[in-house]
């Protein structure tokens, strides 16, 4: 009686341990192509090189920027309804595989429209308005615009887009946690805020 029990004991185990183990093997099947192809290239493409400048661009971004950018909008840090339900059940080894996919697609860049307002950008970039107190953004983003590390890529970037996030940080709807963009982009004139999305945009 009590090897029968044993071995039912053991059978009924071996039931319940049956579904865990295969959602386990489920859940490690899910590949980053499966998710780029489910949660990411209707807005970015699938190769990270989005169409519409409403999206931006995640080909060649720095990886930590990416990571931390996706935890930010699953952890509510960053807001936005339609990315947080994207990444509200990725695993921290899916958003490190998303972040090191995209990091890993080659960028290309856009061509600016009026190179003269692009030329304006340049002197932005690079050196600042002394007059009006914008610090050069090369200081932070480097001489190229490839970022480093926690800081983004703008090099490629939609033009639109850059103009829209440096709108943002100016009334305050994106926030940071050291609030260095902030002030910044404070005094940044309209036609400097064009300018810079021009040249950015046409940076590889």
């Amino acid at each position: 009686m009590r090897l029968a029990a044993h071995a039912a004991l053991i059978a009924a185990t071996g039931m319940l341990a049956l579904p865990l183990a295969v959602g386990t093997a489920h859940a490690d099947e899910r590949s980053v192509r499966q998710l780029v192809e489910a949660r990411c290239q209707n807005c970015h493409g699938m190769e990270g090189q989005s169409s519409s400048p409403n999206y931006p661009k995640l080909a060649s971004q720095n990886a930590e920027y990416l990571q931390r950018q996706l935890f930010n909008f699953k952890l509510g840090k960053r807001r936005n309804a339609e990315m947080k339900a994207q990444v509200a059940d990725l695993s921290a080894a899916e958003v490190q595989a998303l972040a090191n996919y995209f990091s890993s697609k080659p960028i290309i860049a856009d061509i600016a429209f009026d190179p003269a307002l692009a030329d304006k950008g340049r002197e932005i970039y690079l050196n600042g308005n002394p007059v009006t107190g914008v610090t050069a953004c090369a200081t932070c983003h480097g001489p190229r615009a490839h970022g480093a590390l926690f800081l983004p890529r703008l090099a490629g970037q939609h033009a639109s887009y850059i103009e829209r996030q440096i709108h943002a940080f100016i009334d305050r709807t994106r926030q940071t946690p050291d609030m260095v963009m902030h002030s910044v982009v404070a005094t940044l004139a309209e036609d400097e805020i064009i300018a810079l999305g021009q040249y950015l945009s046409g940076l590889e």
